[in-house]
């Protein structure tokens, strides 16, 4: 089962929503970086559940440091973060009854009856935490070499936040918020649309977007490790991403080379673009700009209408109205947990661009 990801910065994620914990392991990264205790718990409650547009099932994510961190700092050999599961309710599942659009039918296919099926097991959102907690570590490194990256709500049913402008001062706007948007008005009216799918015993889905600022031009690969693809890769490992567009993405089609080519310039002393329909990326490498991408995030699967399904135990057609606690949309919640996975593939790039020591003597 491959539940690694990286080359040369790499974090490996275990745990099942009702088992002992959910936890990540990280290795590769150089010796010397500060961890922030207190920043990695910033994030975990930017992730938590904390209000009607969230599931009831709030954990206390009290995480253990076991390994790799000593007097505050990486000693460079794997750091291992496991967070305790706390407050589960497992009665509310029932085996062999497929929850739509859930992985209870293909964990059972492909694991023979064996696995964890209780709140999804290792397909739960809960194995999320370990992302958020190992990304945090993977932050406040990049901080240190001037990168930050920040996401928000783009849209959700038919309200809109806007578009990055700033992006740098955008994203450090995102840092410190609950409720990633840039527009105020815009929470309200995209927690109102929450609300309506709730109430209707459904749930919405929606988009976001993310831009990372401060990598420097020529880090990736041609071809199979090009950035898109180390974060695309990243990205969709959380299930609830169904796309990733970088740049224009899908407004590529519908244009004209003369309108969607970045032309370049130099100005205050560095190559840059007049526009970024590209998102930083040419031929697989960042041209200096900031990476920008637009995720869609797909409904929460749960909802408390009766759909139909198999039980595929007994073989046979049934109907089912999925109790437990949910959230009626995932979007304010992923935001933190695609920051998290963003630092890590960027990380990795780096690593594999400047080697792992960039992290504690910078690029010079």
């Amino acid at each position: 089962m491959k539940n690694t990801f990286g080359n040369s910065v790499c974090v490996t994620l275990f745990g099942e929503s009702h088992g002992a914990a959910v936890g990540a392991v990280i290795d590769g990264l150089a010796p010397g970086i500060e961890v922030d205790i207190d920043f990695i718990k910033h994030q975990l409650s930017k992730r938590r559940p904390s209000g009607k547009t969230d599931t009831p099932r709030v954990e206390n994510d009290n995480f253990e440091i076991l390994s790799g961190v000593f007097n505050g700092k990486t000693t460079g050999t794997p750091i291992t973060i496991v967070i305790p599961n706390e407050n589960t309710k497992s009665k509310d599942y029932n085996y062999g009854v497929a929850r739509p659009s859930h992985a209870d039918y293909t964990a059972y296919m492909k694991y023979h009856g064996y696995e964890d099926y209780r709140g999804g097991g290792h397909f739960s959102g809960r194995v999320t935490a370990g992302l958020v907690a190992s990304g945090a570590v993977a932050i406040s490194a990049l901080k240190k070499l001037g990168i930050n990256i920040g996401t928000h709500i783009l849209s959700c049913g038919g309200e809109c936040d806007r578009e990055f402008d700033n992006v740098e001062n955008d994203v450090l706007k995102l840092q410190d918020k609950a409720f990633p948007v840039l527009n105020e008005e815009s929470e309200l009216a995209i927690t109102e649309e929450i609300m309506k799918a709730r109430e209707n015993g459904d749930s919405i889905g929606g988009k976001i977007q993310t831009a990372i600022t401060g990598v420097p031009a020529g880090v990736g690969e041609p071809w199979f490790d090009s950035v898109e693809g180390v974060l695309s890769h990243a990205l969709f490992s959380i299930g609830g991403i169904k796309g990733v567009e970088f740049g224009l993405g899908s407004g590529f089609a519908s244009s004209l080379g003369s309108l969607a080519n970045d032309a370049f310039e130099y100005k205050n002393g560095k190559v840059v673009t007049k526009t970024n329909n590209n998102g930083s990326i040419n031929g697989g490498i960042t041209n200096g700009m900031p990476i920008i991408f637009t995720c869609s995030v797909k409904p929460t699967p749960s909802i408390a209408r009766a759909q139909d399904t198999v039980n595929f135990i007994e073989m046979e057609n049934t109907k089912i109205e999925i109790k437990g606690r949910h959230d009626p949309a995932i979007i304010r919640r992923v935001c933190v947990v695609v920051d998290s996975v963003c630092a890590l593939a960027v990380c990795d790039l780096l690593a594999q661009r400047y080697g792992t020591d960039v992290f504690i003597k910078g690029f010079n």
